[in-house]
C-alpha cells in the first residue's frame, strides 16, 4: 500500500469521524472470549444456541451486533433482518466450504440491494457448525428469523438486541472480564484477521467497511501487537 492510498484513506476516515467521538473505544471481543462464551452456553438450549450461532457469524462475519438481533421481539421483518431463508452452506473453486449469508438490508448498501456476509468454516467455533446446531435445537420455516429461538410455548422468537448481550456479559463477567457491546465482535473479528495476517484490504472487503477504516483496527492494536512485532526485540 503506497502513501497516497494511506492519506486517502486517512481522510475518508476523518470526515467520518470528524472531531465527535464522545464514545470510549469498544473493547474486542478476543478468541479466548469467545471459546468462554462456545464452552459456557448450553447448545441444546433454544436460547442460548441461538445466540452462539448469532455471536459465532457476528465475530467471524464482522457483523454489526444489529445483523444479528432486533431491537424487540416484535419489529423482525423478512424484508429487513436475516431470515433462515438467507443462510446458505456453499464450496468455493478451492472445494472449501464456506457460509453466506444474505442481508435483506445493510447499513452499507443500496435501497432494494441484498448485501452478502462471508463466513470461512472450520474449527470448534466454526459459525456453520453453530448454524447447523441452531437448525437442529430450533426448526423453523425459510421466512423465520435466522437467528430465532423457541419460548416454553413453542413460539418462535428473534434474538432481542439487549436480552443477547446481557446474556453474553453474563458469561464474561463469571470468566473474569469485563463487559462488551454489540460492536465489539465485529471489532474482534477484524483485530483477529490481522493479527494472522490477513491483508487490511481482505479484512475490509469481509466486513463490508467503504474504506480502509483504521481506526477500527489500531483502537485493539495492543492486541496483535506481538504477532506483528516477532523477533524485532534486541
Amino acid at each position: 500500500m503506497n502513501f497516497a492510498s494511506i492519506r486517502f484513506s486517512l481522510r475518508g476516515l476523518a470526515k467520518i469521524q470528524g472531531a465527535r467521538r464522545l464514545k470510549p473505544p469498544r473493547p474486542p471481543i478476543t478468541i479466548a472470549m469467545l471459546r468462554a462464551l462456545h464452552s459456557s452456553l448450553d447448545l441444546d438450549d433454544p436460547f442460548d444456541a441461538c445466540l452462539w450461532a448469532a455471536c459465532a457469524c457476528a465475530f467471524w462475519g464482522l457483523m454489526r451486533w444489529g445483523e444479528v438481533t432486533v431491537s424487540g421481539r416484535t419489529v423482525f421483518s423478512p424484508t429487513t433482518h436475516l431470515a433462515r431463508v438467507n443462510a446458505h452452506l456453499l464450496v468455493d473453486s478451492f472445494d472449501k466450504e464456506y457460509v453466506r449469508l444474505d442481508l435483506p438490508k445493510a447499513k452499507t448498501s443500496e435501497p432494494g440491494k441484498l448485501q452478502s456476509v462471508f463466513m470461512p468454516t472450520g474449527g470448534d467455533l466454526c459459525p456453520a457448525k453453530a448454524l447447523s446446531n441452531l437448525e437442529r435445537v430450533v426448526p423453523a420455516s425459510p421466512s423465520d428469523p435466522l437467528f430465532s429461538w423457541r419460548d416454553r410455548l413453542g413460539a418462535v422468537r428473534p434474538l432481542v438486541r439487549k436480552a443477547a448481550l446481557s446474556r453474553v456479559n453474563e458469561v464474561l463477567a463469571s470468566a473474569g472480564w469485563g463487559n462488551a457491546f454489540g460492536h465489539s465482535f465485529r471489532i474482534g473479528g477484524a483485530s483477529y484477521l490481522l493479527g494472522q495476517g490477513v491483508s487490511p484490504e481482505i479484512v475490509r472487503i469481509a466486513g463490508r467497511w467503504k474504506s480502509l477504516a483504521y481506526e477500527l483496527y489500531i483502537r485493539s492494536f495492543q492486541n496483535i501487537l506481538s504477532k506483528h512485532f516477532v523477533d524485532v526485540m534486541v
